[in-house]
């Protein structure tokens, strides 16, 4: 893997650890969960053929450092995170932006809020459950995994929340497997690390956030909207295909499930390229 060149930017509130790598017109990924820069790695370095690839460690998480640890965070706030890389990496030109899950949300604010900055973006299973008709239900799920975390700890809540999100109801063990490489174990550590923040933070401030339906589809000629081919009927699945069904649009099936990106690295690339070129 190539080593890419790293950065840091100061922003309202928190300074952004950045990675670049490549050369041609700027592709902004924007990380779902605890992963970061790093959920990346096994896709950058072939989209870095085409693309200068910039990715980066959402503000709280990993490496990017909040002025205020307990402040409360705002989809709006981390939209704007990613419009100033934008400013910062490719200045008057719009980029190419794919996000994946809570992620993915910013980049439908980044979209509302800067057109003008955007020129394409891949949104990856987005859980904007507040677009479902059964919305009520599912701020009550919100509402329980913070019940829970608060009551009984981060395991009980993660257990909960994975159920939540899972059509079947199976939990997932966030766990890394042993006998990793030094650097992949450290990714992992990172990860693990942020899960408190991620699920008291960042899920109930995103998935409680409602988008300008509206104006996102007056701007849904520059919006893809993916899902993963084994994800179907669960809950991020169910936000994006709504979207889809509501814009009038295609609804991509990229390989694997929510996490498709990291099960499948190579296939997941390659559908990501062919969703970005339109």
């Amino acid at each position: 893997m190539t080593d890419p060149t790293t950065g840091s930017l100061r922003v309202n509130g928190a300074t952004l650890h950045y990675e670049v790598r490549g050369r041609g017109p700027l592709l902004l990924l924007i990380p779902g969960g605890t992963g970061g820069a790093a959920s990346f790695d096994g896709v950058a370095d072939e989209l870095a053929a085409t693309y200068t690839v910039a990715a980066y460690d959402p503000r709280g998480l990993s490496r990017s450092p909040l002025d205020d640890p307990g402040a409360e965070q705002r989809v709006a706030e981390h939209a704007e995170d990613a419009f100033r890389l934008l400013e910062l990496l490719s200045p008057g030109e719009p980029a190419r932006v794919f996000a994946s899950s809570s992620g993915a949300i910013a980049a439908l604010h980044l979209l509302t809020a800067h057109p003008d900055r955007v020129e394409r973006v891949v949104a990856h299973e987005p859980p904007v459950v507040e677009v479902l008709p059964d919305a009520s239900e599912h701020r009550a799920f919100i509402a329980r995994v913070q019940e829970t975390f608060h009551a009984q700890g981060l395991m009980p809540a993660m257990a909960v929340f994975a159920a939540g999100l899972k059509k079947d109801g199976d939990t997932a063990d966030p766990a890394p497997p042993p006998g990793l490489p030094p650097e992949a174990a450290a990714r992992a550590e990172r990860t693990l690390a942020g899960l408190p923040f991620f699920l008291s933070r960042i899920v109930p401030a995103f998935m409680t956030y409602a988008p300008d339906l509206d104006r996102l589809k007056t701007l849904s000629d520059r919006l893809v909207l993916a899902c993963g081919q084994d994800s179907r009927d669960e809950l991020p699945y169910r936000a994006a295909a709504f979207l889809a069904e509501r814009f009038g649009t295609e609804l991509r099936h990229f390989p694997g499930g929510h996490v498709g990106l990291t099960t499948h690295p190579v296939a997941f690339g390659e559908a990501l390229k062919k969703a970005l070129r339109g």
